[in-house]
C-alpha cells in the first residue's frame, strides 16, 4: 500500500500515526495486510489536511483520491 508507505517514510509522522492508531510497529507489521490497517492509514490522511495534500502529490492522485478511499472503507 502506497499510502502506508508514505506515511512511514518521515518518522514524526510515522510515530503519530502509531501513537493514533494505538499499533506497534511490530503489530504494524503483523496487520499490514488487514482491512482496518488500510481504513487508519486513509483516516490518518483525511483528518490532517497538510499530509492528506501531500500524500496526494507524493502517490500521484488527486486529494479527493485519498478522501473517496477512506469513504470507501467505511471510516
Amino acid at each position: 500500500m502506497a499510502a502506508l508507505g508514505w506515511v512511514l517514510i518521515d518518522p514524526d509522522r510515522a510515530q503519530r500515526f502509531l501513537d493514533l492508531t494505538g499499533l506497534t510497529p511490530d503489530g504494524l507489521r503483523a496487520a499490514i495486510g488487514d482491512e482496518a490497517t488500510h481504513r487508519g492509514v486513509f483516516e490518518f490522511l483525511a483528518a490532517y489536511e497538510p499530509d492528506l495534500v501531500a500524500a496526494a502529490a507524493a502517490l500521484g492522485v488527486a486529494p479527493e483520491t485519498i478522501v473517496r478511499a477512506h469513504q470507501e472503507f467505511g471510516a
